[in-house]
């Protein structure tokens, strides 16, 4: 009776294990079906960890120009450049939950998640959108307090946008009190203070 258990144990292991190569196996060869077209050491340098090279084919899936257009691919190699900290894929991905598209769906919440991270980072076009997201309520609580804090972050760097930015945050300044003026202009300003920021190119 034991040695009975013992084989019936041993079968079931066997066919477990044949199982899981078989899924293997078609995860392998459904992985080389998407990656087609993806250059081959391009590909390795992602999977290997480099940031700039999972923004790149993810760049691949997004645009359809290498690859198949995939946009559920293109967030999967975009995330895993964001959370390492690079603003490039924080962007695309933000960008991609923003507008969604074809087996991707939209999600204004993870958007605005994603240009915050790039936001709190100094990037100026994810401090400018979120001001854009705070004024009007898109995936985060309307808040002009907190819309007039992006965009004079973003005002405070001299670019093309410069005068847009400061128009925009005057404009959330005729929305709040003096006193919550004056407490995101002091907020406002230590963060400056504690991260100088170079210049943009006109």
């Amino acid at each position: 009776m034991i040695e009975a258990r013992e084989k019936i144990t041993a079968r079931l292991a066997w066919a477990i294990a044949m199982v899981a190569c078989w899924a293997a196996l078609a995860a392998g060869q459904l992985a080389g079906a998407q990656n087609a077209g993806i250059d081959a050491a391009l590909l390795a340098k992602a999977n290997g960890g480099d940031a700039a090279a999972q923004v790149a084919v993810g760049d691949c899936y997004a645009t359809g120009t290498v690859a198949a257009r995939d946009l559920r691919q293109a967030a999967l190699w975009y995330q895993k450049a964001a959370v390492k900290g690079d603003i490039g894929g924080e962007l695309r991905l933000a960008a991609l939950y923003r507008d969604g598209g074809k087996g991707f769906a939209r999600d204004m919440a993870q958007a605005a998640a994603w240009y915050r991270t790039a936001a709190d980072q100094g990037d100026v076009d994810a401090e400018a959108t979120m001001g854009t997201l705070c004024s009007m309520g898109q995936g985060v609580a309307q808040d002009y307090a907190e819309a007039y804090y992006w965009l004079d972050l973003a005002a405070s760097v001299t670019g093309p946008n410069q005068a847009t930015y400061a128009a925009h945050r005057q404009m959330m300044g005729a929305h709040i009190t003096v006193d919550e003026l004056e407490a995101v202009q002091e907020r406002a300003a230590a963060w400056k203070a504690a991260h100088p920021r170079v210049s943009r190119d006109k």
